[in-house]
Protein backbone atom coordinates (compact mmCIF):
# COMPACT_ATOMS: atom_id res chain seq x y z
CA UNK A 1 0.00 0.00 0.00
CA UNK A 2 1.37 3.42 -0.94
CA UNK A 3 0.39 6.84 0.31
CA UNK A 4 -1.35 7.64 -3.00
CA UNK A 5 -3.53 4.50 -3.14
CA UNK A 6 -5.40 4.81 0.19
CA UNK A 7 -4.65 8.26 1.65
CA UNK A 8 -7.83 8.17 3.72
CA UNK A 9 -6.26 5.45 5.90
CA UNK A 10 -3.42 7.78 6.93
CA UNK A 11 -3.37 10.73 9.33
CA UNK A 12 -3.85 14.08 7.64
CA UNK A 13 -0.22 15.07 8.36
CA UNK A 14 0.99 12.04 6.39
CA UNK A 15 -1.70 11.57 3.73
CA UNK A 16 -1.21 14.75 1.70
CA UNK A 17 1.98 14.48 -0.40
CA UNK A 18 2.01 18.26 -0.86
CA UNK A 19 1.52 19.12 2.82
CA UNK A 20 3.86 16.78 4.68
CA UNK A 21 3.47 18.51 8.01
CA UNK A 22 5.66 17.27 10.81
CA UNK A 23 3.86 17.06 14.11
CA UNK A 24 4.44 20.33 15.86
CA UNK A 25 5.23 22.32 12.72
CA UNK A 26 2.81 25.23 12.91
CA UNK A 27 4.48 27.24 10.17
CA UNK A 28 2.73 25.38 7.37
CA UNK A 29 -0.83 25.08 6.22
CA UNK A 30 -2.87 22.73 8.42
CA UNK A 31 -3.97 19.73 6.31
CA UNK A 32 -7.60 18.70 6.15
CA UNK A 33 -8.92 15.77 8.14
CA UNK A 34 -8.94 12.43 6.39
CA UNK A 35 -11.55 9.72 6.89
CA UNK A 36 -9.25 8.12 9.45
CA UNK A 37 -9.05 11.44 11.35
CA UNK A 38 -12.84 11.71 11.49
CA UNK A 39 -13.08 8.15 12.81
CA UNK A 40 -10.39 8.78 15.44
CA UNK A 41 -11.97 12.07 16.51
CA UNK A 42 -15.36 10.40 16.84
CA UNK A 43 -13.88 7.60 18.96
CA UNK A 44 -12.07 10.17 21.12
CA UNK A 45 -15.31 12.12 21.62
CA UNK A 46 -17.20 8.98 22.62
CA UNK A 47 -14.36 7.97 24.97
CA UNK A 48 -14.41 11.38 26.68
CA UNK A 49 -18.22 11.21 26.91
CA UNK A 50 -18.07 7.74 28.45
CA UNK A 51 -15.48 8.76 31.05
CA UNK A 52 -17.51 11.88 31.86
CA UNK A 53 -20.70 9.83 32.30
CA UNK A 54 -18.95 7.32 34.58
CA UNK A 55 -17.47 10.12 36.71
CA UNK A 56 -20.85 11.88 36.92
CA UNK A 57 -22.51 8.64 38.01
CA UNK A 58 -19.85 8.09 40.65
CA UNK A 59 -20.32 11.68 41.83
CA UNK A 60 -24.08 11.10 42.15
CA UNK A 61 -23.55 7.91 44.14
CA UNK A 62 -21.16 9.83 46.42
CA UNK A 63 -24.09 12.06 47.46
CA UNK A 64 -22.94 15.35 45.95
CA UNK A 65 -25.60 18.10 45.80
CA UNK A 66 -27.73 18.34 42.65
CA UNK A 67 -26.42 21.79 41.52
CA UNK A 68 -22.89 20.43 41.58
CA UNK A 69 -23.98 17.37 39.59
CA UNK A 70 -25.65 19.60 36.98
CA UNK A 71 -22.51 21.74 36.78
CA UNK A 72 -20.41 18.58 36.35
CA UNK A 73 -22.66 17.38 33.53
CA UNK A 74 -22.68 20.75 31.74
CA UNK A 75 -18.92 21.31 32.01
CA UNK A 76 -18.22 17.68 31.12
CA UNK A 77 -20.39 17.91 27.99
CA UNK A 78 -18.67 21.14 26.90
CA UNK A 79 -15.28 19.54 27.53
CA UNK A 80 -16.25 16.54 25.41
CA UNK A 81 -17.38 18.81 22.58
CA UNK A 82 -14.09 20.72 22.78
CA UNK A 83 -12.30 17.50 21.82
CA UNK A 84 -13.14 18.31 18.19
CA UNK A 85 -10.82 21.34 18.47
CA UNK A 86 -7.83 19.41 19.77
CA UNK A 87 -6.07 19.35 16.37
CA UNK A 88 -6.29 23.12 15.93
CA UNK A 89 -5.28 24.23 19.45
CA UNK A 90 -3.75 21.24 21.24
CA UNK A 91 -1.67 23.20 23.76
CA UNK A 92 -4.32 25.75 24.71
CA UNK A 93 -7.08 23.14 24.96
CA UNK A 94 -4.91 20.84 27.12
CA UNK A 95 -4.00 23.67 29.52
CA UNK A 96 -7.67 24.70 29.85
CA UNK A 97 -8.96 21.17 30.42
CA UNK A 98 -6.25 20.42 33.00
CA UNK A 99 -7.49 23.34 35.12
CA UNK A 100 -11.16 22.50 34.50
CA UNK A 101 -10.73 18.80 35.36
CA UNK A 102 -9.15 19.76 38.68
CA UNK A 103 -12.48 21.24 39.74
CA UNK A 104 -14.87 19.22 37.57
CA UNK A 105 -13.87 15.52 37.35
CA UNK A 106 -16.38 14.94 34.53
CA UNK A 107 -13.92 16.73 32.20
CA UNK A 108 -11.20 14.17 33.01
CA UNK A 109 -11.80 12.07 29.90
CA UNK A 110 -11.58 15.09 27.59
CA UNK A 111 -8.41 16.16 29.44
CA UNK A 112 -6.76 12.79 28.75
CA UNK A 113 -7.70 13.01 25.06
CA UNK A 114 -6.26 16.53 24.84
CA UNK A 115 -3.02 15.39 26.50
CA UNK A 116 -2.69 12.58 23.97
CA UNK A 117 -3.23 15.01 21.09
CA UNK A 118 -0.71 17.42 22.62
CA UNK A 119 1.95 14.67 22.83
CA UNK A 120 1.30 13.72 19.19
CA UNK A 121 1.31 17.20 17.66
CA UNK A 122 3.78 19.18 19.76
CA UNK A 123 7.51 18.79 20.60
CA UNK A 124 8.84 17.65 23.94
CA UNK A 125 9.19 21.01 25.71
CA UNK A 126 5.48 22.04 25.78
CA UNK A 127 4.49 18.41 26.38
CA UNK A 128 6.83 18.22 29.38
CA UNK A 129 5.50 21.50 30.83
CA UNK A 130 1.80 20.73 30.45
CA UNK A 131 2.40 17.09 31.36
CA UNK A 132 3.94 18.16 34.68
CA UNK A 133 0.92 20.41 35.28
CA UNK A 134 -1.40 17.48 34.49
CA UNK A 135 0.46 15.24 36.96
CA UNK A 136 0.08 17.88 39.68
CA UNK A 137 -3.60 18.23 38.88
CA UNK A 138 -4.09 14.44 38.94
CA UNK A 139 -2.38 14.29 42.33
CA UNK A 140 -4.39 17.23 43.73
CA UNK A 141 -7.79 16.35 42.31
CA UNK A 142 -8.65 13.67 44.93
CA UNK A 143 -8.11 16.31 47.62
CA UNK A 144 -10.22 18.97 45.85
CA UNK A 145 -13.08 16.58 44.94
CA UNK A 146 -12.62 13.48 47.11
CA UNK A 147 -14.43 10.24 46.27
CA UNK A 148 -15.78 8.53 49.39
CA UNK A 149 -15.84 5.12 47.67
CA UNK A 150 -12.09 5.16 46.83
CA UNK A 151 -9.08 5.88 49.00
CA UNK A 152 -7.14 9.08 48.32
CA UNK A 153 -3.88 7.21 47.68
CA UNK A 154 -5.51 4.92 45.13
CA UNK A 155 -7.10 7.90 43.35
CA UNK A 156 -3.75 9.72 43.20
CA UNK A 157 -1.92 6.67 41.86
CA UNK A 158 -4.64 5.94 39.27
CA UNK A 159 -4.69 9.54 38.06
CA UNK A 160 -0.89 9.78 37.76
CA UNK A 161 -0.68 6.45 35.92
CA UNK A 162 -3.40 7.49 33.47
CA UNK A 163 -1.63 10.77 32.69
CA UNK A 164 1.75 9.07 32.23
CA UNK A 165 0.23 6.36 30.02
CA UNK A 166 -1.51 8.86 27.77
CA UNK A 167 1.60 11.05 27.46
CA UNK A 168 3.85 8.06 26.71
CA UNK A 169 1.46 6.69 24.12
CA UNK A 170 1.17 10.07 22.40
CA UNK A 171 4.94 10.57 22.25
CA UNK A 172 5.32 7.08 20.82
CA UNK A 173 2.82 7.89 18.06
CA UNK A 174 4.64 11.18 17.38
CA UNK A 175 8.01 9.43 17.08
CA UNK A 176 6.57 6.87 14.65
CA UNK A 177 5.06 9.62 12.51
CA UNK A 178 8.35 11.49 12.46
CA UNK A 179 10.06 8.27 11.38
CA UNK A 180 7.56 7.80 8.54
CA UNK A 181 8.04 11.39 7.38
CA UNK A 182 11.84 11.03 7.55
CA UNK A 183 11.72 7.79 5.56
CA UNK A 184 9.41 9.39 3.00
CA UNK A 185 11.73 12.38 2.60
CA UNK A 186 14.70 10.03 2.29
CA UNK A 187 12.90 8.03 -0.40
CA UNK A 188 11.96 11.22 -2.28
CA UNK A 189 15.55 12.43 -2.00
CA UNK A 190 16.87 9.09 -3.24
CA UNK A 191 14.43 9.19 -6.16
CA UNK A 192 15.51 12.73 -7.04
CA UNK A 193 19.18 11.77 -6.80
CA UNK A 194 18.54 8.74 -9.01
CA UNK A 195 16.93 11.04 -11.57
CA UNK A 196 19.90 13.38 -11.43
CA UNK A 197 22.30 10.46 -11.82
CA UNK A 198 20.31 9.24 -14.83
CA UNK A 199 20.39 12.71 -16.39
CA UNK A 200 24.12 12.96 -15.74
CA UNK A 201 24.68 9.53 -17.27
CA UNK A 202 22.68 10.57 -20.35
CA UNK A 203 24.68 13.78 -20.63
CA UNK A 204 27.98 11.92 -20.34
CA UNK A 205 26.79 9.39 -22.92
CA UNK A 206 25.85 12.20 -25.31
CA UNK A 207 29.24 13.82 -24.80
CA UNK A 208 31.03 10.53 -25.41
CA UNK A 209 29.01 9.90 -28.57
CA UNK A 210 29.63 13.45 -29.81
CA UNK A 211 33.35 13.09 -29.12
CA UNK A 212 33.50 9.75 -30.89
CA UNK A 213 31.53 11.12 -33.83
CA UNK A 214 33.96 14.02 -34.14
CA UNK A 215 37.00 11.76 -33.96
CA UNK A 216 35.60 9.33 -36.49
CA UNK A 217 34.05 11.71 -39.02
CA UNK A 218 36.47 14.64 -38.92
CA UNK A 219 39.21 12.60 -40.59
CA UNK A 220 36.91 11.42 -43.38
CA UNK A 221 35.23 14.74 -44.00
CA UNK A 222 38.55 16.57 -44.10
CA UNK A 223 39.66 14.29 -46.91
CA UNK A 224 36.45 15.12 -48.75
CA UNK A 225 36.95 18.85 -48.25
CA UNK A 226 40.60 18.86 -49.35
CA UNK A 227 40.10 16.81 -52.49
CA UNK A 228 36.87 18.55 -53.44
CA UNK A 229 38.69 21.86 -53.06
CA UNK A 230 41.53 20.60 -55.26
CA UNK A 231 39.08 19.63 -57.98
CA UNK A 232 37.40 23.01 -57.71
CA UNK A 233 40.58 25.07 -58.02
CA UNK A 234 42.26 22.81 -60.60
CA UNK A 235 39.64 21.94 -63.19
CA UNK A 236 42.43 21.40 -65.77
CA UNK A 237 44.23 18.74 -63.69
CA UNK A 238 45.29 15.53 -65.45
CA UNK A 239 42.63 12.89 -65.86
CA UNK A 240 44.51 10.40 -63.68
CA UNK A 241 44.79 12.90 -60.82
CA UNK A 242 41.11 13.81 -61.10
CA UNK A 243 40.19 10.12 -61.06
CA UNK A 244 42.36 9.50 -58.03
CA UNK A 245 40.83 12.44 -56.16
CA UNK A 246 37.34 11.27 -57.09
CA UNK A 247 38.19 7.81 -55.84
CA UNK A 248 39.40 9.20 -52.54
CA UNK A 249 36.20 11.25 -52.23
CA UNK A 250 34.08 8.18 -52.99
CA UNK A 251 35.94 5.94 -50.53
CA UNK A 252 35.93 8.58 -47.79
CA UNK A 253 32.22 9.17 -48.27
CA UNK A 254 31.48 5.45 -47.99
CA UNK A 255 33.66 5.16 -44.89
CA UNK A 256 32.03 8.22 -43.30
CA UNK A 257 28.54 6.85 -43.96
CA UNK A 258 29.53 3.48 -42.53
CA UNK A 259 30.97 5.08 -39.39
CA UNK A 260 27.85 7.22 -39.01
CA UNK A 261 25.63 4.14 -39.32
CA UNK A 262 27.64 2.42 -36.59
CA UNK A 263 27.30 5.39 -34.21
CA UNK A 264 23.55 5.61 -34.85
CA UNK A 265 23.34 1.86 -34.37
CA UNK A 266 24.93 2.23 -30.95
CA UNK A 267 22.24 4.76 -30.04
CA UNK A 268 19.43 2.47 -31.20
CA UNK A 269 20.77 -0.86 -29.97
CA UNK A 270 20.44 -1.92 -26.31
CA UNK A 271 23.54 -1.68 -24.17
CA UNK A 272 24.69 -5.30 -24.10
CA UNK A 273 28.32 -4.49 -23.33
CA UNK A 274 29.54 -5.64 -26.77
CA UNK A 275 31.46 -3.60 -29.30
CA UNK A 276 30.21 -2.86 -32.80
CA UNK A 277 30.47 -5.26 -35.68
CA UNK A 278 33.58 -3.52 -37.04
CA UNK A 279 36.74 -3.82 -34.92
CA UNK A 280 37.69 -0.74 -32.93
CA UNK A 281 40.92 1.03 -33.94
CA UNK A 282 44.03 0.24 -31.89
CA UNK A 283 47.74 0.85 -32.16
CA UNK A 284 47.96 -2.15 -34.50
CA UNK A 285 45.82 -0.27 -37.08
CA UNK A 286 48.09 2.78 -37.09
CA UNK A 287 49.73 1.57 -40.33
CA UNK A 288 46.34 1.53 -42.07
CA UNK A 289 45.65 5.11 -40.90
CA UNK A 290 48.99 6.31 -42.26
CA UNK A 291 48.48 4.42 -45.52
CA UNK A 292 45.06 6.01 -45.96
CA UNK A 293 46.56 9.48 -45.42
CA UNK A 294 49.36 8.74 -47.90
CA UNK A 295 46.81 7.58 -50.43
CA UNK A 296 45.07 10.94 -50.01
CA UNK A 297 48.29 12.71 -51.01
CA UNK A 298 49.84 13.46 -47.63
CA UNK A 299 53.48 12.91 -46.84
CA UNK A 300 53.56 11.00 -43.56
CA UNK A 301 56.53 9.48 -41.77
CA UNK A 302 55.62 6.89 -39.14
CA UNK A 303 58.23 6.08 -36.51
CA UNK A 304 56.67 3.34 -34.40
CA UNK A 305 59.14 1.84 -31.92
CA UNK A 306 56.58 -0.55 -30.40
CA UNK A 307 57.68 -4.02 -31.46
CA UNK A 308 54.36 -5.68 -30.59
CA UNK A 309 51.46 -3.20 -30.99
CA UNK A 310 48.96 -5.92 -30.07
CA UNK A 311 50.45 -6.03 -26.54
CA UNK A 312 49.33 -2.46 -25.86
CA UNK A 313 46.06 -2.30 -23.87
CA UNK A 314 43.11 -1.80 -26.21
CA UNK A 315 41.89 1.41 -24.56
CA UNK A 316 45.37 2.96 -24.62
CA UNK A 317 45.95 1.93 -28.22
CA UNK A 318 42.61 3.35 -29.26
CA UNK A 319 43.47 6.68 -27.60
CA UNK A 320 46.85 6.78 -29.38
CA UNK A 321 45.10 6.08 -32.68
CA UNK A 322 42.60 8.92 -32.12
CA UNK A 323 45.40 11.34 -31.20
CA UNK A 324 47.37 10.47 -34.34
CA UNK A 325 44.20 10.70 -36.41
CA UNK A 326 43.42 14.17 -35.03
CA UNK A 327 47.02 15.29 -35.64
CA UNK A 328 46.88 14.16 -39.26
CA UNK A 329 43.49 15.79 -39.73
CA UNK A 330 44.74 19.13 -38.35
CA UNK A 331 47.88 18.98 -40.50
CA UNK A 332 45.77 18.29 -43.59
CA UNK A 333 43.53 21.27 -42.82
CA UNK A 334 46.04 23.86 -41.65
CA UNK A 335 49.34 22.80 -43.28
CA UNK A 336 48.56 20.95 -46.52
CA UNK A 337 51.53 19.68 -48.48
CA UNK A 338 53.88 19.53 -45.48
CA UNK A 339 55.50 16.38 -44.20
CA UNK A 340 53.94 15.04 -41.00
CA UNK A 341 55.94 12.94 -38.56
CA UNK A 342 54.18 10.52 -36.22
CA UNK A 343 56.39 9.08 -33.48
CA UNK A 344 55.32 6.40 -31.00
CA UNK A 345 57.58 5.41 -28.11
CA UNK A 346 57.23 3.58 -24.81
CA UNK A 347 56.92 0.28 -23.08
CA UNK A 348 55.24 -1.52 -20.17
CA UNK A 349 55.73 0.41 -16.96
CA UNK A 350 57.14 3.49 -18.76
CA UNK A 351 53.96 4.56 -20.50
CA UNK A 352 53.26 5.31 -24.13
CA UNK A 353 54.19 8.58 -25.89
CA UNK A 354 52.76 9.71 -29.21
CA UNK A 355 54.08 12.80 -31.00
CA UNK A 356 52.65 14.32 -34.18
CA UNK A 357 54.56 17.22 -35.76
CA UNK A 358 54.36 19.21 -38.98
CA UNK A 359 56.29 22.30 -40.17
CA UNK A 360 54.70 25.59 -41.15
CA UNK A 361 52.82 25.63 -44.47
CA UNK A 362 54.77 26.94 -47.44
CA UNK A 363 52.06 29.31 -48.70
CA UNK A 364 48.50 30.52 -48.13
CA UNK A 365 46.07 27.92 -46.88
CA UNK A 366 42.45 27.62 -47.91
CA UNK A 367 40.37 27.68 -44.77
CA UNK A 368 38.64 24.48 -43.68
CA UNK A 369 35.87 24.69 -41.05
CA UNK A 370 37.05 23.78 -37.58
CA UNK A 371 36.81 25.19 -34.06
CA UNK A 372 39.40 23.25 -32.08
CA UNK A 373 36.81 20.99 -30.45
CA UNK A 374 38.84 17.95 -31.47
CA UNK A 375 41.84 19.03 -29.38
CA UNK A 376 39.56 19.76 -26.42
CA UNK A 377 38.02 16.31 -26.69
CA UNK A 378 41.44 14.65 -27.04
CA UNK A 379 42.72 16.45 -23.95
CA UNK A 380 39.74 15.18 -21.98
CA UNK A 381 40.16 11.68 -23.39
CA UNK A 382 43.87 11.58 -22.45
CA UNK A 383 43.11 12.91 -18.96
CA UNK A 384 40.42 10.28 -18.38
CA UNK A 385 42.93 7.62 -19.49
CA UNK A 386 45.32 8.77 -16.75
CA UNK A 387 47.72 10.69 -19.01
CA UNK A 388 47.96 14.13 -20.52
CA UNK A 389 48.14 15.99 -23.81
CA UNK A 390 50.05 19.10 -24.92
CA UNK A 391 49.74 20.97 -28.19
CA UNK A 392 50.90 24.25 -29.67
CA UNK A 393 53.10 25.95 -32.24
CA UNK A 394 56.79 25.06 -32.56
CA UNK A 395 59.72 27.45 -32.94
CA UNK A 396 59.74 27.08 -36.73
CA UNK A 397 56.07 28.01 -37.02
CA UNK A 398 54.81 24.45 -37.27
CA UNK A 399 52.54 22.58 -34.92
CA UNK A 400 53.20 19.78 -32.42
CA UNK A 401 50.79 17.43 -30.66
CA UNK A 402 52.28 15.32 -27.87
CA UNK A 403 50.60 12.97 -25.40
CA UNK A 404 51.69 10.56 -22.70
CA UNK A 405 49.49 7.65 -21.63
CA UNK A 406 50.04 5.07 -18.89
CA UNK A 407 50.99 1.50 -19.88
CA UNK A 408 50.92 -0.79 -16.84
CA UNK A 409 53.79 -3.25 -16.51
Amino acid sequence: MTRTEYPWLLPSALADPLVQELPGDRGRERPRRTVRDWIVDTVAFLFALLIGALVAEASQEAGNPEPLLLADLAVGLLACCSVWLRRRWPAGLAATLIVVSLLMPAAGGAMLVSLFSLAVHRPFRPVAGLGSLALLAAAAQPFVRPDPTTSTLASVIAGVLLVLTVLGWGMLVRSRRQLVVALRERADRAEAEAGLRAEQAQRLAREAIAREMHDVLAHRLTLLSVHAGALEFRPDAPTAEVARAAGVIRDSSHEALQDLREIIGVLRAPDDGEEGHRPQPTLATMEALVAESRQAGMRVVLDNAIADPAAVPAATGRTVYRIAQEGLTNARKHAPGTEVTVTVRGGPGDGLTVDVRNPAPGGPVTGVPGSGQGLIGLTERATLAGGGLEHGKTEDGGFALRSWLPWPS
